[in-house]
């Protein structure tokens, strides 16, 4: 029996039938999980490349909204 680490589901495997860098699917949450050791057996999520670049996109956009904004800030003339 594991645990899933996204949600804590137990998720039956037993280790005889499972090999390592086995990809999993949490019954519970759907989250892929990759074998990591097989005795006992530990697994890992997979991150997801797409929603890791999105976050980092949304990241990036809100620095450069507030950066944008600053220099507007600096560039306007003094009367």
């Amino acid at each position: 029996m594991v645990r899933c680490p996204e949600c804590d589901a137990e998720i039956d495997v037993d280790e005889d039938e499972v090999e390592e860098g086995e990809i999993l699917t949490c019954p519970e949450c759907d989250v892929e999980l990759e074998v990591l050791q097989v005795h006992p057996v530990h697994v890992n999520v997979i991150a997801d490349e797409d929603e890791d670049e999105e976050e980092v996109l949304a990241v990036d956009d809100g620095d450069d909204v507030e950066e944008d904004e600053e220099e507007s800030e600096e560039e306007e003339p003094e009367e």
